[in-house]
């Protein structure tokens, strides 16, 4: 951890001796409980549960909004069946899914199922886009463990502004061994889950976003910190056990999150399910679109106030949550010694490597994935289904200051090595987003199982990804 935090804080001093220093916002209202996404409920014709046999059919309506986050002074906001945000879908492993989306903007959006194993059909990438004013559905079985997912837009060259002005929710599987756990599960009481999102302020306490050359090359950085969509909030915490569905959902903005006291932390899952075994971590470095869990033990630390820390890479730090723990915990069972029996994978299972370097190429340059920017008439990578490949990552270029990372939609992967050894502890559960420094070489091990169709891979710092940081990979039978 100790060599990843220095990489961490070496990103940071790069980007400071770049980049302006941005004006601190004024006003924003801060302070308020924390604000807990509803659980979405299925979809109701004429107050009773539409006719579809086994499916579960869910609603997202997507909207223009206005919130005043701070005082007197409206910013301009999508949502999800809201002004900011979207609700939580929460299912169950094996659900059959009908997930209606309606698109109210006066352009085309996207609706991407972040992490999710699915048909290539339904997965929300670009390919299926939603006009302005019309309907899609995604339909496919819930086919992977107990996770915390997400999902946001992801339309070809607007994602970065569309996830800005607040289009994300969070979808979180459950299933019979994430049941038999004993972990905190009472939604919105001991199990909360957080959106952190990096923004830029005006003076005035507006929310804006407005790119230059220089925010989309290093990344669109803020002078604020909402989670789930206001400043500095607070939440009143009566169990001993409290568990933290954490998602990075900044734009670029890679985030060190930390207790600000001596509380331990221990990580239990990452991007796609659990970890083997809980894992103390004294901080967590999470790059946008990637998640993990952590469970706080709040015995010994009755009647006070701690707060979780959240430090961007753009030379800010953050009171991301104030908690306020009551004199007296209920009880909660003990964390368990195993979470998951989990093999880890060898090199010997994989039929083809391949190599994938991220570069970027200086002022005014190009970013890309093997020297080429995105292309949607273009397959860059064909794989066969029901194999397994090592895919090696790299990030290389001329501006060694910029991080990057990488995502792979419709499947789970497991790290390998970084830099040549073993991940730490706390990176060895499944992912679909992992982080490279500068100068990093990631290798990942992925099996292409159950459907065929095209897919992406792409650098999830959203302004390089809309600059065409992208591309696109084909599971044949």
């Amino acid at each position: 951890m100790k060599n990843r935090t220095m990489m961490y804080a070496a990103c940071v001093c790069g980007l400071l001796l770049s980049l302006p220093q941005s004006v601190k916002a004024q006003q924003l209202i801060t302070g308020a409980p924390l604000s807990i996404p509803p659980i979405l409920e299925e979809s109701l014709v004429n107050g009773r549960r539409e006719n579809t046999g086994s499916e579960r059919v869910f609603e997202l309506t997507v909207n223009e909004g206005q919130r005043e986050f701070a005082a007197g002074v409206l910013s301009p906001t999508l949502g999800y069946n809201a002004d900011y945000l979207g609700p939580t879908i929460r299912v169950r492993r094996n659900d059959e899914l009908r997930l209606r989306v309606r698109n109210r903007l006066d352009e085309a959006t996207t609706v991407h199922w972040h992490g999710a194993h699915l048909p290539a059909e339904a997965d929300g990438g670009p390919h299926q886009q939603i006009p302005a004013g019309e309907s899609w559905e995604a339909r496919f079985r819930v086919d992977q463990e107990a996770a915390t997912l997400w999902y946001h837009p992801h339309l070809k060259g607007t994602t970065a502004e569309q996830v800005y002005l607040g289009l994300a929710g969070f979808f979180i599987i459950d299933d019979e061994h994430s049941d038999s756990l004993g972990l905190p599960n009472t939604y919105g009481a001991d199990d909360i889950p957080l959106v952190l999102q990096e923004r830029r302020f005006t003076r005035d306490g507006r929310m804006d976003y407005s790119p230059r050359m220089p925010d989309i090359m290093h990344g669109y950085f803020g002078n604020a910190l909402l989670t789930n969509g206001s400043a500095e909030p607070q939440l009143e915490v009566s169990h001993r056990l409290l568990r933290l569905r954490v998602l990075n959902g900044s734009n670029s903005s890679l985030l060190r999150v930390f207790m600000d006291g001596s509380m331990p932390m221990y990580q239990v899952a990452t991007d796609g399910g659990f970890l083997s075994q809980p894992t103390e971590v004294e901080e967590l470095v999470l790059s946008p679109g990637e998640r993990a869990e952590i469970v706080l033990d709040l015995q010994g630390h009755e009647g006070t106030r701690p707060r979780l820390m959240a430090e961007s890479n753009g030379g800010n730090t953050y009171n991301a949550l104030s908690l306020r723990i009551a004199e007296t915990l209920q009880q909660s069972e003990e964390l368990p010694a195993t979470l998951v029996r989990r093999e880890f994978p060898s090199d010997a299972a994989a039929v083809r490597q391949r190599d994938f370097v991220m570069s970027s190429m200086g002022p005014g340059g190009r970013l890309t994935i093997n020297g080429r920017t995105m292309d949607m008439s273009r397959i860059d990578e064909q794989v066969k289904l029901g194999t397994s490949e090592v895919w090696r990552i790299s990030s290389r270029g001329m501006m060694m200051s910029m991080p990057h990372n990488f995502h792979v939609h419709g499947l789970q992967f497991q790290i390998l090595r970084i830099n040549g050894s073993r991940p730490p502890p706390h990176l060895r559960g499944p992912k679909d987003t992992v982080l490279l420094y500068p100068g990093d070489t990631v290798e990942i091990f992925l099996e292409f199982e159950n459907y065929t169709g095209v897919f992406m891979y792409h650098c999830h710092l959203l302004e390089h990804e809309d600059e065409g940081m992208m591309g696109q990979f084909e599971v044949l039978p």
